[in-house]
């Protein structure tokens, strides 16, 4: 049995390789593929398939993002998450730890090395000893510094075609743009001056996907990450990888077989890594990366859950956000999201557009701007912009821009409200860094940097990080710690499983309630969650929660017990509340 999966699987990968450069390269770049996967093979035990559950929350974090004098970055992160995190969390993206050259890490230098800012292999291989570790594959484009982009300018044969050179007169206006910047950057080679392919920036060139041997190589970069630790592979920017010249340039098919290529491999010698794909689009272009449930990524990034998130707490209305919920379906049983609030990048609005009026997208982003955030834009029809993304801190861009001066508990609350949807949502969660630790928008270092994105990055002093955590009437102190205990009970019950149910309640305006239900469908927890600054009184009709009868429910969040009467429950949420009602108590 064994033997036929592992025939069937390399009849696949041989495939993809010739559908995408013909027999005769196909054939080529298979037999290079075949060595490394069997040097891959050998060096590393076979391992079982992952299976994720309820435990599992990823931190999103920089390798940077807590300083401490006279150690390493990432070591004074671990000794952070060791004494203050311990494990309430499970696992840990560390955005990109590379060389780079700019975007905080996404211009790798050298994919195979450790900033020595940051520290070594060393401290990336204990932290995994304590969490799952996802590695970031920045494998759309290279820095403009790297040794490849380097031997590419010195016309060295082996690198000649691992770039885009184009005239810059051709016709580019069907090609999908994420930034407002040029497509093609100017550069001095020894061959002469050439215009090369730059879909994010200047920096950042993209890699030429038509050369197999880009491809052989990325892949044996992904290896060498898994047995560096890597539990999940994150695929960033992944949905422009293939370019073809009179097309979007976006969500090719080339590009789909690869990411099934990826996952092929994985599949035949590394079964307990998890492919996740990073495609900030609208929502059905977005979970196309599934695939058919069974053969791209094990988990899609929910990108139109955050910025639906802030559109029903601005409005104090969960009619959008309710519809949009109740809506969703997944391509197989298999298939997760990782949901998240937010993020090292902004709130991209992209996902939005088809759900919410444009009007009321306008709307947001001036009410962005007047909570001190600001906005990117992007080339729409090669020569319109249009928003592309708020960047601003989440817990501020939730904030009233007519009352800046809102106490603590009220801000705090509030904020705990959007991420119990988050955590709530069916799925894996991500928490970003910031969130967890209750930040605010920071703005020292976008005058230094130029870039809007740096308002959400701040390097936080692991000695003010220290005093806050231990004044418990500061900000940071009420959103940590009743977050953690969140995150605590959310992995003790089996009903949030990433593989259960959810359905969404229409039962008031401003409320906004999901029902999760276990794998086995004998446990449901329904979360309720006031989006208004104002108490809201409703009644749920008991057969609307589940089969079994009960005589009241307990919120899990509170231990308090919630009675049913007339086969009714009379709910009284007090503003920004949120509950966890547990069915089957009583």
């Amino acid at each position: 049995m064994i033997k036929l999966l592992y025939e069937d699987l390399t009849y696949k990968i041989i495939q993809i390789l010739t559908d995408l450069y013909g027999i005769k390269n196909g054939l080529s770049a298979y037999k290079r593929l075949k060595m490394i996967m069997l040097k891959f093979e050998k060096n590393r035990p076979h391992q079982l398939q992952t299976q994720l559950s309820q435990r599992d929350a990823i931190l999103i974090v920089y390798g940077d993002s807590v300083l401490k004098p006279g150690e390493v970055p990432l070591k004074a992160l671990s000794e952070f998450l060791r004494e203050n995190i311990q494990d309430s969390i499970n696992a840990l993206h560390i955005l990109p730890f590379y060389p780079h050259s700019s975007d905080d890490g996404f211009s790798v230098i050298d994919y195979l090395k450790v900033d020595p800012k940051l520290g070594t292999w060393e401290n990336i291989e204990r932290l995994g000893k304590r969490y799952n570790l996802m590695f970031d594959a920045v494998v759309n484009h290279v820095s403009s510094q790297s040794a490849w982009f380097r031997k590419f300018r010195e016309n060295d044969l082996v690198y000649k075609d691992y770039f885009i050179t184009v005239d810059e007169r051709k016709d580019v206006s069907k090609v999908v743009r994420p930034r407002s910047s040029p497509l093609f950057t100017r550069f001095e080679t020894v061959a002469g001056e050439k215009f090369v392919w730059t879909t994010f920036s200047e920096d950042q060139i993209d890699l030429n996907y038509k050369d197999y041997n880009v491809l052989i190589t990325v892949i044996e970069i992904l290896l060498f990450y898994v047995k560096r630790g890597a539990k999940f592979i994150r695929l960033d920017a992944i949905a422009y990888l293939w370019k073809e010249f009179g097309t979007s340039c976006i969500h090719l098919e080339q590009t789909h077989k690869i990411i099934q290529l990826f996952r092929l491999i994985l599949e035949l010698i590394a079964p307990d890594v998890i492919l996740i794909t990073e495609t900030n689009v609208p929502h059905m272009k977005n979970i196309s990366y599934f695939g058919d449930g069974t053969n791209e990524a094990h988990v899609v990034y929910n990108f139109t859950l955050a910025p639906l998130m802030l559109h029903a707490i601005h409005s104090g209305n969960s009619k959008i956000l309710s519809e949009w919920a109740n809506s969703l379906e997944l391509p197989a049983e298999q298939s997760i999201f990782f949901n998240f609030a937010a993020s090292h990048d902004g709130i991209g609005i992209t996902p939005l557009h088809g759900i919410v009026e444009e009007s009321e997208i306008n709307s947001m982003c001036r009410r962005i701007e007047r909570l001190g955030g600001r906005i990117s834009y992007k080339n729409k029809n090669g020569n319109t912009l249009e928003p592309y993304e708020l960047n601003i801190n989440f817990l501020d861009a939730l904030g009233e821009p007519d009352n800046p001066d809102e106490g603590n508990d009220i801000v705090a609350k509030r904020f705990l409200m959007s991420q119990s949807i988050m955590l709530t949502f069916r799925g894996v969660p991500g928490i970003y860094f910031h969130s967890l630790l209750g930040s605010r928008n920071w703005k020292g270092d976008i005058d230094k940097t130029g870039h809007f994105r740096s308002i959400n990055r701040e390097k936080l002093k692991e000695s003010n990080l220290r005093a806050d955590l231990a004044d418990r009437e500061s900000l940071r102190s009420k959103v940590f710690y009743p977050y953690i205990e969140m995150i605590k009970k959310r992995g003790s019950e089996y009903s949030f499983h990433p593989m259960g149910k959810q359905s969404v309640l229409f039962c008031h305006s401003s409320v906004f309630a999901i029902k999760r239900i276990s794998p086995d469908k004998k446990e449901t927890v329904l979360c309720l969650h006031n989006l208004s600054k104002d108490s809201r009184q409703f009644t749920i009709a008991i057969k609307d929660l589940h089969t079994i009868p009960v005589s009241g429910l307990l919120n899990i969040l509170e231990n308090r017990f919630y009675e049913v009467s007339n086969g009714a429950l009379n709910i009284e949420m007090r503003p920004y509340e949120v509950l966890w009602l547990k069915t089957g108590c009583g």
